[in-house]
């Protein structure tokens, strides 16, 4: 089998290692996501943010390891690092949003009633 440049080689025994970083790459940042979203709706109490922040930095440290895994290179691993601060504020930022929107559609249903 012909290797695409600049692709590594992963070695067959390394596949179930890197399917359950992965796995939990995506469980964590769902609960992350979950977790912060319902605290600020008000479904969970303020007190389950921080267990929301270690999904987080759970998330952050599996993804680093999966790309330790996939042997990428030095950029790509920043690149993702990079990625995952930006996502620590995704959560917070639609949450904004979205009761913004609610603001503002309240304001403008009330006008139209007078």
């Amino acid at each position: 089998m012909e290797n695409v440049v600049g692709w590594p080689t992963i070695a067959p025994d390394q596949f179930l290692p890197i399917f359950v970083v992965a796995t939990l790459v995506l469980v964590f940042g769902v609960g992350y996501a979950a977790i912060i979203t319902l605290a600020k709706m008000g479904f969970f109490s303020k007190k389950w943010m921080p267990v929301g922040y270690l999904f987080w930095g759970l998330q952050t440290l599996c993804l680093y390891e999966l790309a330790v895994l996939i042997h990428s290179n030095h950029y790509t691993t920043k690149v993702l690092l990079v990625t995952m601060v930006a996502y620590l504020f995704v959560p917070h930022l639609y949450f904004y949003l979205v009761s913004e929107s609610e603001k503002r559609y309240e304001n403008d249903h009330t006008d139209s009633n007078h």
